[in-house]
């Protein structure tokens, strides 16, 4: 244990999965206190020093096999799941709960009343305001939600994740690699690739600060190199 009290991590279980745990019992005291259950917390819960790692992100093949995948799935819910995480990088809890009142097509939004950086409204695609005309027109009449689900206490979908699993092996990707959040990083990571400065990337992600969103800007040499070049060829031409 290190002297603030944060214990040391040697097992093989990543630190990231650890604290998403302890993240949960963490909030769990605190509903406890608030209900009145306990007076205080029973204990403080320190997290594990995470390794912020590569970020992964699917390519422009990679998110065309993807999307044809999902399309040719069993489950009607996956290809619109897909499709909403990598045209807005939204988080899944966010996807789940959108009720059709929040869909704004008019404006090209998505309002999200329950973000984790606060309320925002979610910028959306021409293309998926598109889709969505007609995925609604699709759904059971008088339901709010845009996944609905009789058999969820909530009244919507809050889990795909063995569909997903299915659609990212049946797109020829790497299970363990291709997870439910690559969606939001490949958003992200094709946003600032695209050269969208990161203020409004952080405005459409819904990070709460740029300090989360510069991870990005270090994914790709590729795109780091085209910027040098862009500075280099402003210099000749004027010269």
């Amino acid at each position: 244990m290190l002297k603030d009290g944060t214990p040391i991590y040697k097992g093989k279980t990543k630190p990231g999965t650890i604290n998403r745990e302890l993240a949960a019992l963490s909030h769990l005291f605190t509903k406890a206190v608030e209900w009145g259950w306990v007076v205080h917390k029973p204990a403080v819960i320190k997290r594990l020093k995470e390794d912020v790692g590569r970020i992964t992100y699917l390519t422009v093949d990679q998110i065309e096999r993807l999307l044809k995948a999902a399309q040719e799935d069993q489950n009607i819910q996956i290809y619109p799941f897909i499709l909403i995480g990598l045209e807005t990088s939204m988080r899944r809890s966010e996807i789940f709960s959108i009720r059709r009142e929040h869909i704004n097509l008019e404006q090209l939004t998505i309002s999200i009343p329950k973000a984790k950086a606060g309320a925002r409204e979610q910028p959306i695609t021409t293309h998926l305001a598109d889709f969505l005309v007609e995925y609604v027109a699709t759904l059971p009449p008088g339901t709010p939600w845009l996944f609905p689900s009789a058999a969820a206490k909530e009244g919507h979908t809050i889990n795909l994740d063995k569909p997903f699993r299915r659609v990212v092996g049946n797109a020829g990707l790497d299970t363990t690699l291709v997870v439910r959040h690559t969606l939001r990083h490949t958003a992200i990571t094709h946003l600032v690739q695209a050269g969208v400065d990161l203020p409004t990337v952080k405005r459409i992600s819904g990070h709460k600060n740029l300090s989360m969103v510069e991870r990005y800007s270090h994914q790709n040499g590729a795109h780091i190199e085209s910027a040098m070049d862009k500075l280099a060829a402003r210099y000749r031409k004027a010269g």
